[in-house]
């Protein structure tokens, strides 16, 4: 299986920007960007980011005000703010053994920079390649990482996969059959999220008093170090 899906993905794999370097920090970047988040979306954002931010060490100097504003509209503005505290760790201590003990960098985040950027032979398991691995049984090399994430976005689909265009299809067990996604993100319209959100843009576009806004909503940023109260006037932290 795995070399009729390498042959599949030297014929349709998508271009990313992030898979062209080898640059761990790059890589954790991407990977905690895209957590939640559409490959569209984060494109542009990835590349601004290394453009302010290139290394680690650039992003470790940042403020946590300036980290808050260039996260706006990724969602989960507490990744920006576990990703800088990552790389302040890295600055200071270089990357650990275990990537794992960096803020915000979970098993599968750790696999995909160790076989992404370190060439290690470990396969990062999300939800897309755990589909694919259960409908087939089999078990892929660390080597097709890149092609099963690119075969669970756009032919495994959770509930209609396209199994007349995958190339693993003849020797699939579960071919036509349809599942439920492993997970749904709750609606974020008319949500608390989105209430923190709207919240966050406005103390990030200056201080506001708390007057001014969803008094529930900065309760709950305050917790996670998104904003600060002083005197009754919300801001980002400095």
């Amino acid at each position: 299986m795995d070399t009729a899906l390498s042959d599949w993905f030297a014929r349709v794999g998508r271009d990313l920007p992030w898979r062209h370097t080898r640059d761990p920090y790059a890589i954790l970047v991407s990977e905690i960007m895209l957590q939640q988040t559409q490959v569209e979306r984060v494109i542009p954002r990835w590349i601004a980011w290394l453009e302010r931010w290139p290394t680690a060490a650039a992003l470790a100097a940042a403020s946590p005000a300036d980290v808050i504003r260039a996260w706006q509209g990724l969602g989960y503005n507490r990744r920006g703010l576990a990703l800088h505290r990552a790389a302040q760790a890295i600055a200071a201590d270089g990357w650990p053994a275990d990537l794992t003990a960096l803020p915000g960098v979970g098993p599968y985040t750790a696999a995909a920079v160790r076989n992404f950027a370190l060439g290690e032979d470990v396969l990062p398991v999300d939800v897309n390649i755990e589909r694919i691995q259960a409908r087939t049984g089999h078990a892929f090399a660390a080597a097709s990482a890149q092609a099963l994430m690119d075969l669970g976005a756009t032919v495994c689909l959770a509930r209609v996969p396209r199994c007349g265009e995958c190339p693993l299809a003849e020797e699939c067990p579960s071919r036509g059959q349809r599942y439920e996604p492993a997970r749904k993100q709750s609606r974020f319209e008319g949500s608390f999220r989105q209430r923190r959100a709207g919240a966050l843009r406005l103390v990030a576009e200056a201080p506001r008093p708390m007057a001014e806004l969803d008094a529930e909503a900065v309760v709950s940023l305050e917790k996670d170090a998104l904003v600060q109260v002083v005197d009754g006037v919300v801001s980002l932290p400095e």
